[in-house]
């Protein structure tokens, strides 16, 4: 795991020093490169003249480009790589902390294998050492995975010294501390995402989850696990039923947060589909190759939940992971069966492939009635989220205001989401002979009329929002930015902001 330090010098010594370039084009339209802040002692070891030999060899300081050159002087390195950072910011402008934190993480992924690394990137006050910090930590991760070890296997870059002017000051400290947190949360999201589903399924993720609650170390942390015997007993039959075709059953597991100053109270539901064969209805065989995924939204509420409480935000938390593996098995929910749901709805399921809707209707009806200021749920939910929006999540719920405020919040923590409407029209496709609602509806606009069935399991009065970050949260490509190959940890950054947004007031 890679550590942060602080340091006010850039030429410490490391096998690396990572400095910031920006894009350049004089009035005759000729392209160049300059140097960011940061990058002054480096630059001083090369007699003044690094930006120019950088330019020499074709480095046009685009965002996340990467050029290399060995060291001079008193640069206690032997490798000297210049990160772009796009162009070059106008006089009063600042630099955008979004591109600084993906530079920033992919120069750390280009260092994997190095002990130790310098940045000297600009961090010139918290919010870009924050947002470095950030980068440098999110960029440096790989998972693991099941390997055998090998002597000459490349990890992520084991030490980086945060270069700034700033180093002793405490806003600045404080700002890296959260970067630490967070990035540590998202990785942990990105971890259970990325396990095989032979080694992830309820029982181990719900066994995972009391693991990290009591290493959070955080009394007011408490964690209560479901079994099916309890979900059976509680009424849960959405849950059951779609857990019901897997050998291995299904579990609901609640976390609760409590602080003594919390004013206000957020209730998280994540989907914990652990895998997805789309049950009776079955997937075609390449549709299951990223289903170990399908638990990226209980994944991304609980290290929300952690990151927030070793805060201490000021909030109380209530969150919720419906866990269940979507199997063919000879006690499969058909296609036409009817299940009553917690508090007593009854659903037609008319596609065992849309799930994913029915475990979480579960957790949402039973959210409910904690009572909560704010209730999100999270879930890789629809098809039609990627078709529509690709990278971009969905934002759609029962409060316009609301909408529009996860959207600035996820831009402000480096996402993207897009709001996404509930139009009522959709509502009576789900109608149904058989029962209270059908867990299908039309199939175009199948992303909205997903979130119309999730709406009729919020409690009367409370406010919500349905997050559908199918698309983003697994990238089958090559890492960009700061997002890497695998589970992404899509909305952690996102929901820990909107919780300390609530905890002061916002």
């Amino acid at each position: 795991m890679t550590s942060i330090s602080l340091s006010a010098t850039a030429t410490g010594k490391a096998d690396a020093v990572v400095v910031g370039v920006y894009a350049t084009e004089t009035a005759k339209g000729v392209k160049g490169v300059a140097l960011a802040p940061g990058a002054e002692a480096v630059d001083a070891a090369y007699g003044g003249s690094l930006a120019k030999a950088l330019d020499l060899i074709g480095a046009a300081g685009k965002d996340g480009e990467l050029t290399r050159v060995p060291a001079q002087g008193d640069v206690k390195a032997p490798l000297i790589v210049a990160v772009g950072l796009g162009k070059k910011p106008g006089k009063g402008e600042q630099l955008n902390t979004d591109t600084l934190r993906k530079s920033a993480a992919a120069a750390a992924r280009s260092l994997a294998g190095k002990a130790k690394a310098v940045f000297a990137l600009p961090a010139e006050d918290a919010a870009q050492a924050g947002s470095v910090a950030e980068g440098v930590l999110l960029g440096a991760y790989a998972y693991q995975g099941l390997k055998a070890p090998k002597k000459d296997a490349k990890g992520a870059v084991g030490e980086v010294v945060l270069a700034t002017p700033g180093a002793k000051q405490a806003a600045v400290k404080k700002a890296v501390e959260h970067a630490d947190t967070v990035a540590t949360a998202v990785n942990l999201a990105r971890d259970l995402i990325n396990t095989p589903p032979s080694h992830l399924y309820p029982q181990t993720f719900a066994e995972r989850a009391q693991a990290e609650v009591k290493a959070a170390g955080v009394p007011a942390l408490t964690i209560e696990v479901l079994d099916e015997k309890a979900l059976t007993k509680g009424g849960y039959g959405g849950i059951m039923g779609i857990g019901k075709g897997s050998a291995k059953p299904p579990r609901l597991v609640r976390v609760a947060y409590r602080h003594p100053k919390a004013k206000k109270h957020l209730a998280l539901v994540g989907k914990g589909i652990t895998f997805d064969t789309g049950g009776i209805s079955l997937k075609p065989a390449n549709a299951m190759d990223t289903m170990k995924s399908d638990m990226s939204g209980a994944a991304a509420v609980f290290a929300a939940t952690l990151a927030a409480a070793k805060q201490e935000v000021p909030v109380n938390i209530t969150t919720y992971l419906s866990l269940a593996e979507n199997m063919p098995g000879g006690g499969a929910v058909k296609v036409s069966d009817v299940v009553t749901m917690y508090g007593g709805k009854t659903v037609e399921i008319m596609n065992t492939d849309a799930e994913g809707r029915v475990v979480m209707a579960d957790a949402l009806a039973r959210a409910s009635e904690d009572q909560p200021d704010l209730l999100l749920d999270v879930a890789t939910l629809t098809g039609a989220q990627v078709l529509a929006l690709d990278r971009l999540a969905a934002v759609m719920g029962n409060d316009d205001e609301l909408r529009t405020r996860i959207v600035e919040t996820a831009k402000a923590a480096g996402e993207e989401m897009w709001p996404m409407p509930l139009p009522e029209y959709l509502r009576e496709t789900i109608d149904t002979q058989s029962a209270d609602i059908s867990n299908m509806g039309q199939r175009m606009g199948g992303m909205l009329v997903a979130g119309l069935f999730l709406r009729e399991f919020v409690g009367e009065g409370i406010k919500w929002a349905h997050l559908d970050i199918a698309g983003p949260s697994f990238n089958e490509k090559a890492p960009f930015g700061d997002t890497p190959k695998g589970g992404t940890g899509a909305a952690v950054r996102t929901l820990v902001r909107l919780a300390e947004d609530l905890g002061s007031g916002k």
